[in-house]
This record gives structure tokens, sequence and C-alpha cells, in this order.
């Protein structure tokens, strides 16, 4: 099936992709990488009259190292962040959600910021980027704003953006004492997860976790921040009985629903077993490091 007919638009600028957005209001739909959009337009689930493509302006597309994070552009592709030595080195754990992400085509059109805005339940990005704390630069004609990543993602398929703005940067924070790793299970691979867990551990020297970000994928409208197992390993030493603990925590912290890829009881069963899974993986990081 073929979308209806639309209008193309190519904005220079954020200003002016804005001020489009403005004039056409819910009959306009953003298009950055197209990897969710153009799908849902082609089943004509989705039929904007106006296509305001953000791939024409420049000074989107980018990875930074700025000291205490790395700045990425929103038009950055997956398969770019999969392939950065700059990731991989100082935020590995992006890199593992990265190069998990569907397969080879999707990452090499699909974009971060097109992957956030669209906010799916079952996307791998949200969860890495609320463990991580990371913030979400949202700009229009007005201005810019920084919203931390935990408050960003609102409900399924709703993001905190309003009607005008457009997500164009996504700040990482890094450091020497930060690992973190994501795991999802999933029936094969590059499918949805049927549940996925991103951890990342902020570690002292004398092996204790100082901080803890934890969150799911998967079993909720949107992605799910496990607050008390991330409290559970604050301030201890990680071990099995912590780790079981705190993903007893994530367990019961989690909201799944029953569908095609199991039951509510399954998916909460295995957001234990993936969340244990994932803290060990993430703190062998800090061993190795």
């Amino acid at each position: 099936m073929n979308p209806k007919s639309f209008e193309y638009h190519a904005p220079k600028s954020v200003a002016e992709a804005s001020s489009l957005a403005e004039e056409y209001g819910m009959d306009a739909k953003f298009l950055a990488g197209g990897q969710s959009l153009i799908p849902l337009m082609k089943l004509r689930l989705l039929s904007p009259s106006h296509l305001i493509d953000l791939g024409r302006i420049p000074g989107l597309s980018y990875i930074r190292d700025e000291g205490n994070h790395l700045a990425i552009g929103a038009m950055e592709r997956i398969a770019e962040i999969a392939r950065s030595d700059l990731v991989r080195k100082q935020c590995p754990i992006l890199s593992q959600c990265a190069h998990q992400i569907a397969d080879p085509l999707v990452r090499n059109m699909g974009t971060i910021g097109g992957n956030l805005s669209h906010a799916d339940p079952t996307n791998d990005m949200p969860a890495v980027m609320v463990a991580a704390g990371a913030s979400i630069v949202a700009a229009s004609g007005q201005g810019s704003r920084v919203i931390p990543a935990g408050d960003f993602f609102v409900d399924t398929f709703t993001t905190a953006l309003k009607g005008t703005e457009i997500l164009v940067e996504v700040k990482m924070p890094i450091g020497p004492t930060r690992r973190g790793a994501y795991l999802k299970l999933e029936r094969q691979a590059g499918d949805f997860g049927i549940v996925g867990v991103a951890a990342v551990l902020e570690m002292s020297s004398d092996g204790r976790c100082v901080a803890a970000g934890i969150a799911l994928t998967g079993v909720g409208p949107t992605v799910v921040k496990a607050t008390r197992a991330g409290e559970i390993l604050k301030g201890v030493e990680l071990d099995k009985n912590t780790i079981d603990r705190a993903s007893r925590a994530a367990a019961e912290e989690a909201q799944p629903s029953g569908d095609l890829r199991g039951s509510a009881e399954y998916k909460r069963a295995m957001v234990e077993v993936m969340t244990s899974r994932t803290i060990q993986a993430a703190a062998r990081r800090q061993a190795e490091r």
C-alpha cells in the first residue's frame, strides 16, 4: 500500500522547520530517518498532509566529546553511533545498544533523534537514555530547552516535545567511573525486545556502587525507570544477594501487559532475570577498566 498524497517541505533551519510545523499544525509530521514514520504512512495508520524533512538542515549530525558528556546531533545515524570509536571508548553502553537496533538497513537510515522522538515503548535507546541520566535538547523558533531523559518519555508514542519543537541534540554523560550495559531478550536478532534492561553504574575506588540507573523497555506504556532497584545498589558492594534484591525490585516496578511476545507474568519474570544479567555485565566492565 502506498501513502496518501502529501506536500513535501525541506527547510534549511530549525526555525524554518518549526515555523512550518506551527503553520500546518496536526496536519504535519517531521521526517528524520523515516524508519518508523514511512512504514506507518504506507499502512495509512498515519496520513499527514505535510511532511517536514529535517535532513536538509545543516549542523544536526555530529558526535563530540564535551568533557563530561558526549553531544550527539539528532540527525546522527544509528550506524554511525555504532561505528564510532569515540562512543565505543567513552560510552560503551550506547555503542552496545546501537548495534542491537533492528538490522543494518534500519541502522544506516535511522537517526537517534527520530528513534527517541518516536517513543515506541519497545525501543532500545530510551532505556539507555534514562538509565544514563541523559538530557535531550529541544529547539524551536522561540529558542531551546533541555529536558532530562527521565521526563522526556511521557507515554506510548508520546514525548515532552511541544508541537513546534524539534529534538536537536542528545547529551550523554560520561566519566572514568561510569560503566553500563544494555541487554535484551528477543525472539530473533534485530527484533523488538520482549524485555530490555539498561544499567549504568558509578563505582568508587573501593569497589562500592556510588550510584546506579536502571531502566526497562517493553514492560510499560513507555520506558520504566526502576528507581527502587537503583537505590538498592547504591552505597554497597555488588554481591549476589544485592543484585538479586535489585533484580526482584525491578520486576516489581515493571508494568508489563500480555501480548504476542508473552504474558505479563512471563515478562515480569524475565525482567528479574535480565536485570541480574545486565547489572553483572555492567559490573564486569567496571572491573575490566
